[in-house]
């Protein structure tokens, strides 16, 4: 046992958690926890929700999908908001310029989500488009691409967690289909979920793209050091999410006076 144990810390020091095999080994336990999260879903929603069974194929699925989606947000919120706010990464203390700056915990976090988007990627076509148009495929396709570079390259890094950062919403978004599903729209937890929506939208998707695009204004002259890949991306992809946020904002905003106006 002691032979397999030392044979086993091997295996992980040297090639799962070796520098260059890191992005690839957390792409796979990023897929890997998206199998767990879904069948851990699906578990605990037909042990404990008596109306799981009741739900049409389809719907299970898009269930245990958006189950798996709130593991992803959750995980990826806290890790983007810890290696943003909290570590030495990023912050003025730390030397080298700040959009090269890396490390296996942050490249690891990376790796996991672009597992987690590309599984997501994967059941959108699978069942297109019953979980979600042109939209979320346009957002996931940039979101592995943009993640998948700074991962492997270590380039604008911190503009990526703050941009996942914005996943903080996810949860509040799965939980009023859930909501919606089980026949609660008229209920007050809707009418909550509603209300605390627009405020983690305007916060997460709106002011926070408004200061990461106020940061790249005042650390242009490390941006624009960059591979132009990376140069490009650190525009184009948060530009982009930043008017689909917009778009789904203004959607948030009418969809909340709807409601509200129905209670009055």
């Amino acid at each position: 046992m002691e032979s397999y144990r030392y044979q086993a810390e091997i295996l992980v020091k040297d090639y799962l958690l070796a520098d260059p095999f890191i992005p690839y080994t957390s792409l796979l336990c990023g897929i890997f926890m998206c199998k767990m999260a879904y069948d851990s879903s699906q578990l605990i929603s037909s042990v404990y929700f008596k109306g799981f069974a009741s739900l049409t194929k389809i719907q299970r699925i898009e269930w245990n999908n958006r189950g798996m989606s709130s593991a992803h947000a959750i995980f990826i919120t806290s890790m983007s908001l810890y290696l943003v706010f909290f570590s030495d990464l990023f912050s003025d203390r730390a030397e080298g310029l700040i959009t090269f700056r890396s490390s296996n915990l942050s490249t690891f976090t990376l790796g996991v989500s672009v597992g987690y988007f590309i599984t997501d990627l994967a059941m959108l076509f699978w069942l297109y488009p019953s979980l979600g148009g042109m939209e979320y495929v346009l957002h996931h396709s940039l979101s592995i691409i943009a993640i998948s570079y700074s991962a492997l390259f270590g380039e604008g890094q911190l503009y990526t967690f703050m941009v996942l950062i914005s996943e903080t919403t996810t949860p509040g978004i799965n939980l009023r289909w859930f909501l919606d599903t089980v026949g609660m729209k008229r209920s007050s937890a809707y009418v909550l979920n509603g209300v605390a929506m627009f405020f983690a939208w305007l916060v997460a998707r709106i002011l926070l793209f408004i200061y990461l695009f106020y940061h790249v204004y005042l650390h242009y002259d490390q941006v624009e050091q960059m591979h132009t890949i990376g140069y490009t991306l650190a525009f184009l992809v948060p530009i982009s999410l930043f008017i689909m946020n917009m778009i789904w904002f203004g959607k948030i905003l009418r969809g909340l006076k709807k409601t509200l106006a129905k209670r009055q």
